[in-house]
């Protein structure tokens, strides 16, 4: 392995772009799915982005899983091919053109020419692909840019066009009116999940009108509410409910006569005596249930008002009062005069159920081109014909046409205005007010909806509902709350869904018709086309084929058939896509029909209503099947405000800084780690992502870092170059720790596997967390001695082998969440390993090898949480760890455990909190009282009335009854069984009878319970001194930039005279075998350095045992045995100098690797020394020699 640098100075981005780089040289993506061909099929569906926008941290989030999960599945054996894909139709793509090119009406891109349209959307489909391979390449994700697909190939749009002739032979295709939300801005009808896209609260009219009856004796007039004046010019019917009781009224102000529904009385004006303009209504605002029906019409749905104004009945007599359905029939005057050709079939009453009496007046005015409601309520009445062209004075950019001659050419909402004051003018208008209430506006255009009728061609989605239903208990969804709530209501509330559009830039309709409609010709294939039309299309847009005509089966005299002019709603091609992106039925058709449905999809919470729901529509009409079998559903990312992420409001930090400043697996784990996994929102938090750095990486780093500069220790120090252990051999160490970190490396092998495999994404850093806290804070912490030799070599390749091991699991189980992190790592480790395969991504998942080992798995937890409560007593106490402290009782009454915490882990507990002996106790009442406590937040709702009296009881139990609820795990109160989770057990702690309060304390989890010994004991002083001495050399070593596999000897000298200067030569000397194991080097007194050694560094210390000294560092330096030396030269003293004097010209490492070396003085005597007997490496080994 190579020598790394230090943490601080790693640049997680920088080193990120290397691995991008050594990924291009061996073109690792593609190897990897070369290497994999033949292996099961895992089929993963990418849903295409709009081409045209750039990536956010939307497409990141949904990009990231996709990645993490496809890498899982590679890595247990599956072939996945990924194929980055493009939605490259529809409005996203026309709105840009209409932009551009200010146009504003259908009539001018027919003038302008469909193809020369066109060809300026293809122009712009693909202008941020660069960006987006990039970006997306950036964070890690291996996906195909190169043989991606787009929706415009002719391959998709000739398997759309196979889908939809599959649903026409199926009989699920019509073609009908249907009133829609209708864009104004983009000219075209929406479906209903992109009109739930972009709601806002909007201020609209009010207004009360009247509708005088016909023959009525006291010319009363019907009272309908509505909140689009708009539609008042189209009324044809008024509609009420059979089933209410009407009131006839007049008022004592005005003499007008109106009728209402009873309960809706209240809601009348009450205008001053002798006035008799139309009073102004309070405004309302609707808040607690907005009501999307609204939109529609405002009289239709029931309008929950959040404050309804009270009135003052007493303002109006009473004339009469009906049954609804006394008034069905009773036919009144027209509004407007522009549809008095309807007269004989419509200004009529009728009655409907949806009619409701919590808004509104009980009378509901009906246009039938503009609500749903309307439509149906005025073709069950036979005023309109299924069919038959509607009384729709709207075109299609929302302006009134000929047809409403007084408001001819006026955008629709800007003629409320207007309407409202004609109605006045005509005497009819009975109140005026406004309505805030939440509106659907287009989620491309900003403009508000139109609810307007439409022709349409509709597959029958309601004909297979229930297939629908079924289809979606068979897959697997995460949330699952997602699947069994929002998108099965979705599903049951199912309605026929209109796939055309009256738009240029898309897959067209495969529809021929006749000019008489009889005969209607449906084209799967282009060869189709080609039989029948003699057309070979290599092109299937509008622009290409809306000239081909097929002649007539009836006979020349019956014309040609021509294509309808709409094209497909874009959601219909996404909804294709697992057909139409392999070509489906044209090609791979065993690669499909073996693998449909596919395995895995996911995007974010909106696709429910939007791809998700498309893909099971088609899929169950073509197949009755899902189109996944499991799903990862995330929420939205939201700035750090909890607004939605806008470039406008430079609310959310640049993708790109992001990267650049932390590095992508950083924002991958951030993102995974968040509810935004679950289904929830991401309020999205810069700091957040360096969390995961600091929290995550760099002690992951470190860990790797210590086990590098170790390994090249070992080699330095002339041991041979570091080669791992087999796993055989480690598993076999009797060191507790090599078992625990062991054992916890395959519960994280086991844990990673078995979440991935059940898609739950975030669970994995939560315990990765742990797994690297307690990785770097414990095993390498708690071994550093073994791992830095200091325990003999053999046990130190045991450990090094065993941390190697560790980390190149852990990196092989986490390589699918940091692509990058884990393949820097193990490009070194796989050096030392000549079988390793040339990238981690090339790796299986790892196998559980053998069994865990629960037990020393949870020893070591409750000796870290002994650790944790004796390190807190200490705090309170103010007695730092470098204070000994003579005992430490640990009471628990599992004795395994206690045999643990005194045997195999005891050294480890006692070096970490500084304690010279741990007694374990059994009993747990021996040290504390016990004292029980219902918890609340789970008995409350169950036992509702209750709860007082097991209450009660639960706090009155005895110490026995504790104990035995604690063994049993049960127990029954009133009644009522209580187990582990519905009682807390409290463990105060009791003092020894002797002992004064201020000289112990305790701590305890509610399981285990520490006991620590504070008062002081003199003897215990110069081992504290002694950690204080090692502190500072440790800090002069990092001061003076040291790594750890540098070797240095230490020199100190006390300084000054005095008692405390004797205590300290005193600590020095007692105390010295402890500060030469602890910091790895020679401790010699300042005397010893020879004037020929290199001193590194040299600094004066006080403060420790009231005294001062000084530390120096210098390099190993040679040191001889001169009385030796002489003897060799026979007694020659000058010659035995000489010798010196040639030793300390040579280089140290040549020395190091001699056992004798030969040296010739003057051209006599040819001396040859023995090192270790004449000559020594360092100043350390020879003082060695002479206490021996």
């Amino acid at each position: 392995m190579e020598e790394i640098i230090e943490g601080k100075d790693y640049s997680f981005p920088k080193e990120e772009e290397k691995t991008l780089e050594f990924w291009e040289r061996i073109d690792a993506f593609q190897t990897q799915l070369k290497r994999s061909e033949g292996k099961p099929e895992y089929v993963f569906y990418d849903g295409p982005p709009f081409a045209t926008g750039l990536p956010h941290y939307g497409h990141i989030l949904a990009g990231t899983i996709k990645d993490v999960v496809t890498r899982f599945q590679t890595a247990l054996g599956h072939h996945v091919t990924r194929r980055f894909g493009w939605d490259t139709h529809g409005l996203p793509v026309e709105y840009e053109i209409d932009q551009k090119l200010g146009i504003k009406t259908r009539d001018q891109v027919l003038e302008m020419g469909i193809d020369k349209y066109n060809d300026e959307c293809l122009a712009i489909v693909m202008r941020y692909r660069e960006q987006w391979r990039k970006v997306v390449s950036r964070v890690g994700r291996w996906i195909d840019f190169d043989n991606d697909y787009k929706t415009l190939d002719p391959s998709f749009m000739e398997s759309v066009w196979w889908v939809f002739k599959q649903l026409v032979d199926k009989d699920l295709v019509y073609r009908g009116f249907k009133v829609m939300p209708y864009s104004t801005g983009c000219n075209t009808p929406l479906s209903n999940f992109e009109a739930g896209l972009n709601f806002k609260d909007v201020s609209d009219p009010a207004v009360m009108v009247s509708f005088p009856i016909e023959g009525d004796e006291h010319g009363a007039g019907m009272v309908a509410w509505t909140t689009t004046p708009w539609t008042l010019p189209s009324n044809l019917i008024l509609c009420i409910n059979a089933g209410f009781t009407y009131v006839k009224v007049k008022s004592k102000a005005t003499g007008s006569v109106y009728i209402v529904a009873e309960s809706r009385l209240s809601q009348l004006p009450t205008p001053k005596k002798g006035k008799t303009d139309a009073p102004k209504a309070e405004a309302v605002k609707v808040a607690e249930t907005p009501a999307k029906g609204a939109a529609k019409k405002g009289d239709k749905k029931a309008v929950k008002e959040a404050s309804e104004p009270v009135v003052d009945t007493s303002a109006y007599e009473v004339l009469a009062k009906y049954k609804g359905s006394d008034l069905v029939g009773k036919r009144y005057t027209p509004l407007f005069p522009y549809f008095t050709d309807y007269s004989k079939e419509a200004f009529k009453v009728v009655a409907d159920n949806y009619v409701t009496d919590d808004a509104g007046t009980g009378v509901v005015h009906c246009a039938p081109a503009f609500g749903e409601d309307d439509y149906r309520v005025c073709l069950a009445n036979g005023v309109i014909v299924k069919g038959a062209d509607l009384p729709n004075p709207v075109d299609a950019s929302g302006c009134f046409t000929a047809t409403v001659s007084d408001f001819q050419g006026r955008y629709v909402k800007e003629a409320d205005k207007d309407i409202i004051a004609w109605v006045k003018a005509n005497g009819r208008l009975v109140s005026s007010g406004s309505i805030m209430h939440s509106y659907p506006f287009c989620w491309r255009s900003e403009t508000p909806l139109l609810y307007k009728a439409v022709p349409s061609w509709f597959v029958a989605v309601e004909k297979f509902k229930d297939r629908l239903l079924v289809n979606n208990q068979q897959t697997y969804w995460v949330p699952d709350h997602v699947k069994d709530k929002r998108f099965h209501n979705w599903l049951e509330n199912a309605r026929d869904w209109s796939v055309s559009r009256s738009r240029f830039w898309g897959t067209p309709l495969p529809i021929w018709l006749s000019d008489d409609g009889e005969e209607m010709v449906v084209v799967g294939s282009i060869q189709e086309l080609e039989e029948l039309s003699g057309f070979k299309a290599t092109n299937l847009h509008r622009h290409k084929i809306d000239h081909v005509t097929i002649p007539s089966k009836r006979g020349p005299e019956f014309g040609v058939l021509k294509r309808v002019e709409d094209v497909f709603d874009c959601w219909f091609e996404s909804g294709s896509m697992p057909y139409a992106y392999i070509h489906y039925p044209f090609e791979n058709q065993e690669l499909f029909e073996r693998n449909f449905p596919g395995d895995f999809v996911a995007e974010g919470l909106d696709q429910t209503r939007g791809w998700f729901y498309t893909l099971m529509v088609l899929s169950t009409a073509l197949f009755d099947k899902p189109a996944f079998k499991n799903l990862v559903c995330n929420g939205l990312v939201l700035a750090e405000d909890g607004k939605k992420m806008s470039k406008r409001l430079k609310n959310f930090p640049p993708v790109t800084d992001v990267l650049d400043e932390y590095g992508a697996d950083a924002l991958r784990l951030y993102l995974i780690n968040s509810p935004v996994v679950r289904g929830e929102p991401l309020r999205f938090r810069k700091e957040g992502v360096f969390a995961v750095v600091k929290d995550v990486f760099l002690p992951w780093y470190n860990a790797y870092r210590f086990l590098v500069q170790n390994a090249l220790r070992l080699e330095a120090e002339g041991f041979g170059k570091f080669s791992p252990l087999d796993l055989t051999t480690l598993q076999k160490s009797t060191n507790v720790l090599d078992r625990w970190i062991n054992s916890s490396t395959q519960s994280l092998v086991k844990f990673v596997k078995q979440e991935m495999e059940a898609y739950r994404l975030y669970t994995v850093v939560p315990f990765l967390l742990k797994f690297i806290d307690n990785l770097t804070n414990i095993y390498v912490r708690f071994n550093r001695k073994r791992l830095k030799g200091r325990t003999g070599e053999e046990d130190s390749r045991v450990a090094l082998s065993t941390l190697y091991n560790v980390l190149l699991t852990t990196c092989k189980t986490m390589a699918p969440f940091t692509p990058f992190f884990t393949e820097d790592l193990y490009q070194n480790l796989r050096k030392v390993d000549p079988s390793a395969e040339e990238s981690i991504h090339y790796c299986e998942f790892p196998e559980v090898q053998g069994e865990t080992d629960e037990r020393i798995e949870q020893s070591v937890t409750r000796m870290i949480t002994v650790i944790d409560l004796a390190r807190n007593i200490r705090e309170r106490h103010n007695k730092p760890l470098k204070t000994p402290l003579k005992e430490m009782v640990v009471v628990h009454p599992d004795q395994d455990f206690l045999d643990d915490i005194t045997g195999k882990l005891g050294e480890y507990v006692q070096e970490e909190l500084n304690v010279r002996s741990i007694v374990t106790c059994n009993d747990p009442l021996k040290y504390a009282s016990l004292r029980a406590e219902p918890d609340f937040s789970s008995l409350g709702k169950r036992l509702g009335r209750a709860m007082g009296l097991v209450s009660k009881d639960v706090r009155s139990m005895s110490q026995a009854d504790i104990l035995a609820f604690e063994k049993s795990g049960s127990v029954t109160i009133a009644g009522h069984e209580l187990t582990g989770g519905d009682i807390k057990v409290h463990r105060d702690f009791k003092a020894p009878d002797g002992v004064k309060k201020e000289d112990v304390d305790a701590g305890g989890d509610g399981d285990v319970l520490v006991v620590l010994d504070l008062r002081p004991d003199d003897s215990l002083q110069e081992a504290g001194f002694a950690r204080e001495i090692v502190n500072r050399i440790q800090k002069l070593r990092k001061k003076s930039g040291l790594e750890p596999t540098d070797s240095v000897e230490v020199y100190y000298k006390v300084v000054g005279a005095g008692s405390e200067n004797d205590v300290l030569k005193r600590v020095f000397a007692s105390q010295a075998a402890y500060i030469q194991e602890t910091v790895g080097s020679s401790v010699l007194a300042q005397e010893n350095l020879p004037a020929h050694a290199v001193v590194i560094a040299t600094e004066q210390f006080s403060g420790v045992a009231g005294g001062s000294f000084s530390v120096t560092l210098a390099k190993p330096a040679l040191s001889f045995a001169f009385d030796l030396l002489t003897e060799l030269c026979s007694g020659n003293k000058e010659h035995a100098q000489n010798i010196s004097v040639v030793l300390l010209a040579k280089d140290p490492a040549t020395l190091k690797s001699s056992k004798t070396v030969n040296v010739v003085i003057d051209g006599q005597g040819d001396y040859g020394l023995v090192a270790g007997k004449h000559f020594f490496l360092s100043v350390g080994e020879y003082c060695q020699r002479l206490s021996s």
